[in-house]
């Protein structure tokens, strides 16, 4: 259990990426009983450096740092005010039990298709800062994943904060699909922001990762005409690859998030007919 991130640092150079660090331990704890291979592992706590823990406005952007819990931001009342996709994310994971030990940061390290936290913080354009011993380097989230569960991120690399553009954001919405609001894995989920850099459109548990839709956003972005959930489809197929797991098929996924799309840009977009199929 390091205290400063520089020890942190030197113990996974030390170690050679073979330390699994962790923050909240959410995740762990759940695989904790049955996957016996965890037990063998070796882990790196963080939870003693406090220079990690807290969140902070800027002029310019919020940093989350990496200790920063999902709670800390549902609390936070200016997050409600700039950036509601962040709390509307925050809300949904597992109960407040959860929300108040997992981390942001921990969320973007556990790489799951179907996060929450990620879904929301992509559509706002976030950066990831990963510190090593080479140095610190900055990665866009959309650029971080490069399959299921592999990262730009080296394994002697932390994630040690997460940097938010402020924007003036025209437009958020966060929609989960799943088989109740909050303690339940996402079968669809859908972030969709608007500002003066563009649409940002992501969607969670329809890829190996959480992926941004460019297609779609290129059809927002020219306000490509859309009479009905179905104009949405070749798009969708371009941007998402769904499969059929336990929790729903990708034939379901494909419809809803067409559905979804269509409901959710209706409502703020004149090119898009509110009287086309039915939602």
């Amino acid at each position: 259990m390091p205290t400063t991130l520089g020890e942190a640092l030197s113990v996974l150079e030390e170690l050679k990426g073979d330390a699994v660090p962790i923050a909240g331990g959410t995740d762990l704890m759940v695989s904790w009983p049955e996957r016996f291979i965890e037990h063998e592992r070796t882990y790196l706590d963080l939870s003693g450096l406090d220079e990690l823990r807290a969140h902070r406005w800027t002029e310019d952007a919020l940093e989350i740092g990496a200790l920063t819990t999902f709670w800390d931001i549902v609390r936070d009342p200016q997050a409600a005010r700039e950036m509601p996709i962040l709390v509307d994310a925050a809300r949904t994971v597992g109960a407040v039990q959860i929300q108040s030990r997992g981390t942001w940061a921990g969320n973007i390290a556990n790489a799951s298709p179907a996060a929450d936290g990620v879904l929301s913080m992509m559509a706002l354009d976030a950066v990831v800062e990963l510190a090593g011993a080479e140095g610190v380097e900055e990665v866009h989230l959309d650029e971080l994943y490069l399959g299921y569960k592999q990262m730009r991120k080296r394994a002697d690399q932390l994630i040690t904060r997460v940097r938010i553009p402020r924007r003036t954001l025209e437009f958020q919405s966060f929609v989960k699909v799943g088989s109740r609001r909050a303690q339940a894995i996402t079968k669809i989920g859908l972030a969709i922001t608007r500002s003066d850099a563009g649409w940002r459109v992501v969607a969670s548990s329809m890829a190996p990762t959480v992926k941004r839709c460019c297609a779609i956003e290129r059809m927002l972005d020219d306000r490509v005409p859309v009479d009905g959930p179905g104009g949405f489809a070749a798009a969708i197929g371009s941007d998402v690859s769904p499969i059929d797991d336990i929790r729903t098929t990708a034939v379901y996924r494909e419809s809803v998030m067409a559905r979804v799309l269509f409901h959710e840009l209706a409502r703020v977009c004149p090119w898009i007919c509110a009287g086309g199929d039915s939602v």
